[in-house]
């Protein structure tokens, strides 16, 4: 089974779960439903362009990367953190893929002719910046030149492969400690930059969910590089 079966079955089969990522232990504030404002993440899975033997020769999660952006260090909100392209859902938007598509592109360049989104994950809160969440599991059919459009949102649009984020010898546990709260989330380190928090949770969530991951020691800690 190809790395794209694996993934369309499995988005398919959490149309029927409710939780994706725990509410507790994590989150320094508290999410306002009133005033919650909806969002999409585009999690965009694609064939790795770097191996010199095909595809259908490789196990999946060795046969794939995934697309990142660092958001630019002078934002509001999670500032220098790496996420997943993504943004608020606007009036326009026909749904939270073309939400997601429409931001990726704005963000990263994408051109999203080349995408098939696969489904969406249950809606996760995310408290600090008061909204709710909807990750949208897309893969690359087309690939195509990916960069930082606006300097002013991101710092930098990267693809890291799925092999690099599983590697256990890669895995850490990002700890912040905050007016006596300690939130620990997983972290990766990549070439590029680590991934912690928010991102980290849904990756970690999303490759247990896959069976994909391999374990990996959560008591090695690193401070969060906020």
């Amino acid at each position: 089974m190809t790395a794209r079966d694996e993934l369309a079955r499995w988005v398919q089969s959490m149309q029927v779960t409710t939780t994706l990522l725990r509410t507790d232990g994590w989150q320094f504030a508290t999410l306002d439903p009133a005033k919650s404002r909806r969002a999409a993440v585009l999690i965009l899975f694609g064939a790795r362009e770097d191996l010199p033997f095909p595809a259908s020769a490789r196990p999946a999660p060795d046969d794939v990367d995934l697309l990142f952006v660092m958001r630019a260090s002078s934002l509001a909100h999670h500032p220098g953190q790496v996420a997943f392209p993504g943004g608020t859902i606007d009036a326009g938007d026909r749904d939270e893929g073309a939400a997601a598509l429409r931001e990726a592109r704005e963000e990263t360049g994408v051109d999203p002719d080349g995408i098939d989104i696969l489904g969406t994950l249950p809606e996760v809160g995310l408290p600090v910046s008061n909204f709710l969440v909807t990750p949208v599991l897309a893969w690359w059919t087309e690939q195509s030149p990916v960069y930082a459009v606006d300097t002013a949102e991101s710092e930098l649009v990267f693809r890291c492969a799925v092999s690099t984020l599983l590697d256990p010898e890669r895995r850490r546990t990002a700890v912040v400690r905050r007016d006596g709260f300690v939130s620990r989330t997983p972290a990766f380190l990549t070439p590029d930059a680590v991934i912690w928090g928010f991102t980290a949770m849904l990756l970690d969530a999303i490759f247990d969910g896959l069976g994909w991951t391999t374990p990996w020691d959560r008591s090695l800690e690193i401070p969060a590089p906020l």
